[in-house]
Formats: C-alpha cells, structure tokens, sequence
C-alpha cells in the first residue's frame, strides 16, 4: 500500500485491519516470523512471556508493578482491552499514545509487503516496533492463544511462565489438560528458566521442558506460598521473603499469580534484581480492571472477566469470600464456544437474579440464546432479556437496592460494555 493511502491515525489503522482480517484466529509463526525480520528490529530488554488459561493478565500486571517500583523501563502487551486499543501497549506503567501506535502499525503494512498478517498479529509486530523504540529494560508480553504457535512466541522468553491450563479454546489447543499444556509449554526456550503457577499441571508441561532443556519451576514443589489473615509469605529456591502484604488485587487465586511473579523475578535476578521494598510496593499498588474488580459505593457492584469454567469457579469462591449481600443480580454475556452450562453451574447458587445480555459479532451469543442454554441447564431464568450488557446493568441497577450485588461477568465484552455504562453513569 503506497504511503499517500496508509490511514493517518490510530482509529483508521484498526478501522482498516479489522475491515481486511476481523477476528479470523490463523495459529502459526511463519507469517510472524517473516515480517519481524523484515521490520529489523531488535531489543536488549529482557523478556517474559506469560502464557495460560486463567491469571495471565494479574500475572502480567505483577510483574509491571513490581519492576516499574524497582526503577526499570518496562514494556506490556496484553490483549484483549476492555475499552481503548492503547490499554494492550503500555510503556513505562503508561498507554501507548494514538500517534505512536498509528505510527507503529503503518511500520509493520510497509514491511509486510504480500504477507498476510491477522488482526492479533499485526497489533504484536506493532507492539514490538514501539518497545524497540523505547529503549526498555524488560518487556512482558501476554500471549493471545496457546504459547506455541502464538504470534507472541517469535520472540524468545528469556523467563516463560504457565499460569494455569484448563479446558479452554480447545478447537484451536486440543480436548485435553495434556494437548493443551503442550500448546502452552511451547513459549519454552532450553536453558532458561519456566514457571509453572498450576500446582497440578498435566504431564505434558513437564515433558516439554525436558525436551527443550528448560529450567523448570512448578507451583507447590519448587515454590510457593504461605500466609496468614494478616500477611503472607513467598518461598523458591534458596529464598523466603516474608511479612509481604496481601495483594491489591483481589480474589484467593492472586497468590498463585503473584508467587509465580516472584519466582520469575528471582530466577532472572542475575539480569534485572529487584529489591524486597519494590516487590511490596509493586504488591500494594497493581491494578487491573475487570479481575474481580468491586467498585465503590452501594449497591456493590463486581466486575469480572471470567468466561471458562474454571475462571467462573474461582469467582464464585471470591464471591462467597465477600460477606453477606441480600440479592445478587448478574449481569451476563457469554460467547457460544464456551462451556457455558459447565461454567454458569459452578456459580447459580451464588446468583438470586440473571440478567443476560447479547454480545455482537459471529461468536456472541444472543440474550435469548444464552437464556434458552442456562434454561435447559436448569439454570432458572425469567425475563425480560437485553440487547447489551449496558441495558442489562442499567436495569440491574434500577432494581438492586443499597445492600444488594450487581455482578457483571461471562465475557471482556461484557464487562467492557457495562464498564462504559458505569463511567458514562459517573
């Protein structure tokens, strides 16, 4: 494409790539591969990828914090973004601004030349461009799908971690915790540390470091975590850090993500050492929207990206962990390739009112289409149905009263749709 036709901001570089690809997921490295060493970029900041099913995000949002609280330069790129495409780049503890992300992405359309290249994978490449810019200390890139044949995966993690592997995306990964944690050991790279968090991993896990020759941890028996109501203690090889405070993020699944953080931290310290007060610094002031993120005010209000079956039980334990509400009205959108029965099972009885709601494109699944699923679930469901999740917490919030809980969750597009309702309300 000539430069004179190349769009001229950010709005009209996804506007064009969404138009040329949409969502079309195409697994596999040979495309990716060849733009970047087109593009001729290249970054001495160290690197860690994080792949899993559940936790990548707060895994990801630990290692920011506490290396942005040690003093380091530190690139992000997770994916997907609840409200603007900039919250996937952050340089620095800061979005990507429009004009060096546009600038970034007309990088990659030069370079790519005839090459075909996804949505997710232009916006990877785009990534990269600006954190080679940015003269960075440590890049953290969150991996899209699986590991192995992610785009993220062109670029060797020097620190590879596995958060969890559970059923999930298993069109694309395989209809087994072996098949799937195959495709998530593949960001392993031979004589460099790999962090398990999922204290029972598959087999395959292991198998794949010993193929590759990787230095690998596993949560509970390489590391791990203790604690009391007060305080809570990290443990690995050689080292114990105690006296740390409970994590600003919420939920009891956070102390398997902040330890394998730890435990990658500790196995790079050669390379980028991170002193005790910038752990509990970076423990006390991480953020991240939409993981068991409760709002201020009344009724209570708890939004949560969970969309799998394991994710929606760890929800369900969190919100028996909050205390007492009279009613809980649940806001809920879910994509139609989800084990939807499976997972709204695992939290109907915490749930006194549904709310479902429409999500767009080919894979959302509309409110009458959810409902008929969760009916023949057994999952009781009355009326009225609503057209986004917006409608459904607006009316949520017409009904609850003071004391009550709305709960958004089931999808990112859920909570980012009724995300831009509460802030639009606010």
């Amino acid at each position: 494409m000539p430069d004179s036709d190349l769009p001229g901001d950010l709005a009209g570089w996804l506007a064009l790539i969404e138009a040329r690809h949409g969502q079309r997921i195409e697994l596999g490295l040979a495309r990716v591969a060849l733009v970047r060493d087109a593009m001729g970029l290249s970054s001495g900041a160290l690197v860690i990828t994080v792949a899993g099913t559940n936790g990548k995000g707060s895994t990801c949002a630990f290692l920011e914090a506490i290396c942005l609280a040690a003093g380091y330069r530190v690139g992000l790129y997770t994916s997907p973004h609840l409200v603007r495409y900039n919250e996937r780049v952050r340089i620095n503890g800061q979005e990507a601004d429009d004009a060096t992300l546009a600038a970034a992405f007309a990088q990659v359309e030069r370079a790519r030349g005839d090459t075909y290249l996804t949505y997710f994978e232009h916006g990877t490449l785009a990534a990269w461009a600006c954190f080679a810019e940015a003269a960075l200390d440590v890049i953290i890139l969150e991996v899209g799908l699986g590991g192995r044949l992610d785009a993220t995966n062109v670029f060797d993690a020097d620190c590879a971690i596995v958060t969890s592997i559970a059923m999930d995306h298993m069109d694309y990964l395989g209809d087994t915790r072996e098949a799937i944690g195959r495709e998530k050991a593949g960001i392993f790279r031979g004589g460099r540390p790999a962090i398990c968090a999922d204290p029972l991993p598959p087999a395959s896990i292991e198998a794949v470091a010993k193929e590759v020759g990787a230095v690998l941890q596993i949560s509970g028996r390489d590391f791990g975590f203790s604690g009391d109501r007060t305080q809570w203690t990290f443990w690995g090889p050689g080292v114990r850090r105690g006296g740390l405070a409970y994590p600003a993020l919420r939920g009891a699944n956070q102390l398997l993500n902040a330890s394998a953080a730890m435990a990658a931290l500790e196995a790079v310290r050669d390379r980028l050492p991170v002193p005790m007060q910038a752990v509990r610094e970076g423990m006390m002031l991480v953020e991240l929207p939409g993981r068991f993120q409760t709002l201020p005010g009344q009724p209570a209000v708890v939004l949560d990206v969970a969309h799998n079956e394991q994710a929606v039980g760890v929800l369900a334990e969190n919100l028996a962990n909050m205390g007492y509400y009279p009613e809980t009205w649940a806001v809920v959108g879910m994509m139609g390739d989800k084990a939807i029965e499976a997972s709204l099972a695992r939290i109907q009885d915490r749930v006194d009112h549904w709310l479902p709601a429409s999500l767009p494109g080919p894979r959302g699944l509309s409110a009458d289409a959810l409902a008929a699923r969760m009916s023949a679930a057994g999952i009781a469901v009355g009326e009225p149905r609503y057209a986004s999740p917006a409608d459904a917490y607006r009316a949520a919030r017409a009904a609850a009263q003071d004391g009550d809980r709305i709960l958004v969750f089931g999808s990112f597009l859920t909570v980012a749709d009724a995300l831009a309702a509460i802030r639009a309300e606010r």
